[in-house]
């Protein structure tokens, strides 16, 4: 390992990293603006100097494309390389417009940071900018062309890391324009990480235009709910508005980036006709009128059918603790019916992934991306796990082969990230034997329950997805209390009254019921149905847990406090005259307290904390850390 001093500090890195790396493991930032770590170094942007004092090189160097090497001795202060930086940062300003007033990059802008971190304050050009003409890139990106850097960041994701083909970049002489060759939509299903990645303000959140500054945001680390991945995010809010997902690095699942369905899909947080007051045979009422009604109307169905004419389900979209507390509730009623999945099908696929969790290490999206062959076995990843696509490519460009087995693995998936795959009828076909690191990538959805457990055998690591972000959780609460799936309780003829929390159930399971009690905070069938109904939070209003497809729980905090956005309200009336000390439409409460609130009126304890006996441990779970597995 070479053995370095930067700026009088001894360092010892791992061969092939750069000085610009090595200096930031000992705290120290050299600014930079092209090196991205999962995109690598140009040299493009040459605001990275650094004076070399001694050692095998000296002078001026850019420490982003100079590899650590034993006995250098570099200097970020020296004078040389303070004036040097000092320069790029200017030449960069002379075309730069200053809008920094009305750039939604203002607050989180790295050219705003250097510029005035390197003693600008004054501009000394006098002449006539570069101008360019912005595109209508679609309704989630805005484009500002001015701003930008030509760090080549943008088009280094979008076509080498992403695999897109409609955007890059073009010009001739001094003229370097990036963006497509018409107005249109961006069609990579990864294009807002270009909000992220740009270091300026040339692409922005489209959707959250104007709406606050980076420092006016309500933020807090998150995990995305969009599939079982548990991509880490971190949702910007504001006055009750989720505004923007920003992702969040955590280099074991989705390392710097999020897909654009996790990243642009607010609507249903923000909707103003989200279900958000609590109904009582659709009346609105409060939440301790129907927890009082809920507990005299299951006791009078209790009486007259006893515990097992009651089912309480649950769903692979309800938080960790949600679950826990479904089980706690079916314990004290003493045989009511546990349900974490509606469909038998459904439960026996996730059972059987679950029970591959026991047996192997499963593959984490960083296994993929380091993968030595993949194989995508009856599995369409645009619709079940997005990012585990652009894992595979990773791996793809890293020199493993693709292999597309099944006839539930569309190849349009790969075609649309430029990636080449060979199409297969059967596992059995690929050789998984002579590599070294093959993963194998299955899902719930289509592939059978026997399928499932053969890849058990499988000379692989195996990643099998799940239906929702608790999707893992969700089976194995079912395995260890015995649970059933809805289909078979009801089909049983047994069961005449639901407790569904956040359940997706059908209208047909629904009509074959007398009683339905729905908790939820999206408007389904279930809500539409239920003769009584209490709100609950979104995952960005509350604490939690998800477990994701490999096992991995992630803690998640609140983000915003649940009510009616602003722009949810009547601004054509004049504002009540009534004095409160809570928003409208605040009565949402996490389901696993509402389930507390009712198993307390039923007789049992006062619970405060929902992870508890196995899942105490998770307490203590670092929301910004990678995770733990629940069988590590």
């Amino acid at each position: 390992m070479p053995k370095l001093i930067i700026d009088d500090i001894p360092v010892e890195v791992p061969a092939g990293t750069s000085v610009l790396e090595a200096a930031k493991s000992v705290g120290i930032w050299i600014p930079h603006f092209c090196y991205h770590p999962a995109l690598g170094s140009v040299g493009a942007c040459r605001v990275c100097a650094v004076k070399l004092l001694d050692g095998p090189v000296k002078g001026l160097q850019m420490s982003c494309m100079l590899p650590a090497q034993d006995g250098m001795v570099v200097s970020t202060t020296d004078e040389e390389a303070q004036a040097m930086r000092r320069h790029v940062i200017e030449w960069l300003m002379i075309n730069h417009p200053h809008d920094c007033p009305v750039c939604d990059e203002g607050g989180e802008c790295l050219l705003q940071d250097y510029t005035i971190a390197g003693g600008h304050g004054i501009r000394r050009y006098q002449g006539k900018k570069r101008t360019h003409l912005n595109q209508d890139l679609g309704p989630q990106i805005q484009h500002e062309m001015n701003r930008c850097i030509q760090c080549y960041r943008c088009a280094r994701f979008y076509q080498e890391y992403a695999g897109g083909t409609d955007f890059g970049v073009s010009g001739s002489a001094a003229r370097v324009y990036f963006g497509r060759f018409a107005d249109g939509k961006l069609e990579s299903p990864f294009s807002g990480n270009l909000v992220d990645i740009c270091p300026t303000g040339v692409f922005t959140d489209r959707t959250a235009r104007f709406r606050a500054r980076y420092w006016d945001y309500d933020m807090a680390p998150s995990i995305c709910n969009g599939c079982s991945v548990g991509c880490a995010t971190t949702p910007a809010a504001r006055y009750r508005e989720l505004l923007k997902v920003i992702a969040r690095r955590n280099d074991r699942v989705n390392g710097w980036f999020i897909c654009d369905r996790g990243r642009f899909d607010n609507a249903p947080v923000n909707a103003t006709d989200r279900p958000r007051t609590p109904l009582s045979d659709g009346a609105p009422t409060d939440r301790e009128t129907v927890l009082d009604a809920l507990v005299g109307r299951i006791g009078e169905m209790l009486e007259l059918h006893g515990p097992e004419g009651l089912a309480l389900v649950g769903s692979p979209r309800l938080s960790l603790e949600g679950n826990l507390l479904l089980a706690r509730l079916a314990e004290l009623l003493g045989g009511a019916q546990l349900c974490y999945f509606v469909k038998q099908e459904e439960r026996e696929r996730s059972a059987a992934a679950v029970a591959l969790l026991a047996d192997r290490q499963p593959a984490s999206q960083e296994d993929v991306r380091h993968a030595d062959c993949v194989a995508i076995l009856d599995c369409d990843l645009r619709e079940e796990g997005p990012m585990m696509l652009l894992a595979a490519r990773q791996a793809w460009r890293a020199g493993a082969p693709v292999f597309l087995v099944g006839h539930h693995a569309p190849l349009t998936q790969v075609q649309e990230i430029s990636m080449e795959a060979v199409q297969l009828d059967y596992l059995e076909e690929v050789p998984l034997a002579i590599f070294d690191r093959p993963v194998v990538i299955c899902g719930t959805q289509r592939n059978s329950v026997d399928t499932i457990k053969t890849l058990v055998h499988a000379e692989a690591q195996i990643a099998c997805l799940q239906t929702g972000p608790d999707g893992c959780g969700a089976a194995l609460l079912s395995g260890d209390h015995g649970a059933i799936s809805l289909e078979e309780a009801v089909a049983n003829g047994a069961v005449q009254g639901i407790i569904a929390v956040e359940a997706d159930i059908p209208v047909a399971l629904l009509a074959q019921v007398e009683v339905v009690a729905a908790l939820d905070w999206q408007p389904t069938d279930t809500v539409q149905r239920a003769q009584l109904f209490l709100p609950t939070t979104a995952w960005v209003e509350m604490d939690g847990t998800y477990v994701n497809y490999e096992g991995r729980a992630q803690r998640f905090r609140r983000v915003m406090q649940a009510g009616l956005p602003i722009k949810g309200l009547d601004l054509d009336l004049h504002p009540p005259r009534i004095h409160r000390g809570v928003p409208p439409g605040s009565d949402p409460r996490p389901s696993w307290e509402l389930l507390a609130a009712f198993a307390e009126r039923l007789g049992g304890d006062t619970v405060t904390e929902p992870l508890s006996d196995d899942w105490e441990k998770l307490r203590a779970l670092d929301p910004e850390g990678d995770g733990v597995r629940v069988y590590d």
